[in-house]
């Protein structure tokens, strides 16, 4: 069963809306740009109004809207389904196709290992080949929860059906919970991806930047990986910096040792905001924001930006990047979740 829907009734848009599919997910499923970032409720990308039909709302109270949207009668795609046929007015854009059409299957888990003391890998395989590009997400269906779960991906594209989650343990999150305390390996789950914009763009001449904070590492060291399986770090330099709250956070150089690279072509720059004692952490202490604008050799502007971490995380370097430095807006990649 599915339902027609019309998007901006002007250019003449029309997908179908399948059974279990949210307006955002079928739209993407069918190859049309709506607008989002986070498909999980929070960031707003997706708001569309609603000219005719029906819809099923979700999560009702979604901070991706705010009450002035409420009040005009705004709905989020990402949580919205239609009850029959319906005509939407939303934001799209050729950048919003996805490059990898997301597609639903089963994944069992067959590994996980501890990166820290509450980050730990997830390493899932389907039966059919892994698509993604380095930087994206997936949605996955966990036993006893009643919505998705959006986790980015730090692995690469495979044939093998290898999808690798670095989670961060939520205290008192249903999600993390679930995979920290209840899967076991040889359990199922859905999954359905991929999605996200923040992709790794290999046509880009410039040397890149990624910036990590807390699970932000994951989709930041599949960036890495995918450029090194490119080729793109032969003739240019990719700066890894990691934001961590205190030593025992601080990650990720193990998986960028196994770059062809590290240590010239690969520079890792970890900084702590709590170091703690004195002389517990001799790195660099401060926000990892301050230490991008300091540490980077010549104009900012000169490099393309990835970014994934916490929100006052991402809105620092947004506002650091395009206010303080003039990044042109299209060398800046980021998914907001909140």
């Amino acid at each position: 069963m599915s339902n027609p829907i019309i998007l901006n009734e002007k250019d003449g848009s029309t997908f179908e809306q399948r059974e279990g599919d949210t307006l955002l997910r079928a739209a993407l499923r069918a190859g049309v740009g709506l607008s989002y970032e986070c498909n999980s409720g929070g960031c707003g990308g997706c708001k569309f109004e609603l000219l005719q039909g029906e819809v099923e709302t979700l999560w009702a109270d979604a901070p991706g809207l705010n009450e002035r949207d409420r009040r005009r009668g705004r709905h989020l795609a990402c949580q919205c389904r239609a009850k029959g046929p319906a005509t939407i007015k939303a934001s799209t854009g050729k950048e919003y196709v996805p490059k990898v059409v997301p597609q639903r299957q089963k994944a069992r888990l067959v590994g996980t290992s501890d990166i820290t003391h509450d980050l730990r890998e997830f390493r899932f395989r389907s039966t059919g080949g892994a698509g993604f590009l380095p930087g994206q997400f997936a949605m996955l269906d966990l036993a006893g929860l009643d919505a998705s779960r959006a986790y980015s991906l730090s692995n690469t594209a495979n044939d093998d059906g290898e999808w690798h989650f670095q989670v961060r343990r939520v205290p008192h999150g249903k999600g993390t919970h679930v995979l920290f305390d209840k899967l076991a390996c040889g359990d199922e789950i859905g999954l359905d991806g991929p999605y996200g914009v923040a992709w790794l763009r290999t046509e880009s001449p410039r040397d890149i930047v990624c910036v990590a904070g807390g699970s932000g590492l994951a989709p930041m060291v599949s960036i890495a990986r995918g450029a090194a399986e490119a080729g793109m770090l032969k003739d240019r330099k990719l700066y890894f910096f990691y934001g961590a709250r205190t030593p025992r956070d601080v990650c990720g150089r193990e998986m960028l040792a196994q770059l062809e690279g590290f240590g010239d072509r690969i520079v890792y720059l970890p900084v702590v905001s709590l170091p703690g004692d004195e002389g517990e952490w001799q790195g660099e202490t401060g926000f990892v924001h301050d230490l991008v604008a300091r540490a980077l050799p010549g104009s900012l502007a000169g490099f393309e930006f990835y970014f994934a971490g916490p929100p006052p995380m991402t809105q620092a370097l947004q506002e650091m990047l395009m206010v303080g430095h003039r990044v042109p807006f299209e060398q800046i990649h980021f998914d907001r979740f909140f």
